[in-house]
């Protein structure tokens, strides 16, 4: 059978594209939206080191956070948290580690990863950007 000439392809670089605007509007969204983050009790927040990057876990609702606890065999335990804007944990809390780090949002669920790249974090502190010249490694 012949390709339908009417059929909608498309290109590698249309894929590309449409993928890092995908990426661009849920980056956008977690900036914009209050997350909780766990915090010990020197109010320091909760992370997990994987893949040589810590990660800073945050959570969208009680409920998320409550999974998790229960996953870990500690839901009967007081959780203390602060509330924090997406934009706070990506612009001040990831750069303030000194290592690589990213968000990670709603662990132990249908969760989402802003791992420590441009265009999610700081350039200043994005693995992929070199600092000598500011461009992508």
């Amino acid at each position: 059978m012949p390709p339908n000439k009417n059929a909608f392809t498309h290109s590698p670089a249309a894929e590309s594209a449409h993928a890092r605007r995908e990426v661009a509007v849920r980056v956008g969204e977690f900036r914009r939206t209050a997350v909780l983050v766990p915090v010990d009790e020197h109010d320091v927040p909760l992370t997990g080191d994987y893949g040589g990057v810590r990660w800073i876990y945050a959570f969208s609702d009680e409920t998320a956070l409550a999974r998790y606890a229960l996953a870990r065999g500690e839901g009967d335990r007081e959780w203390a948290y602060q509330r924090w804007l997406g934009a706070r944990l990506l612009d001040a809390a990831v750069p303030a580690v000194g290592a690589p780090c990213g968000v990670a949002l709603d662990v132990g669920g249908p969760g989402v990863l802003f791992p420590p790249v441009a265009g999610i974090v700081p350039d200043r502190v994005a693995v992929d950007v070199t600092e000598e010249w500011g461009a992508a490694k």
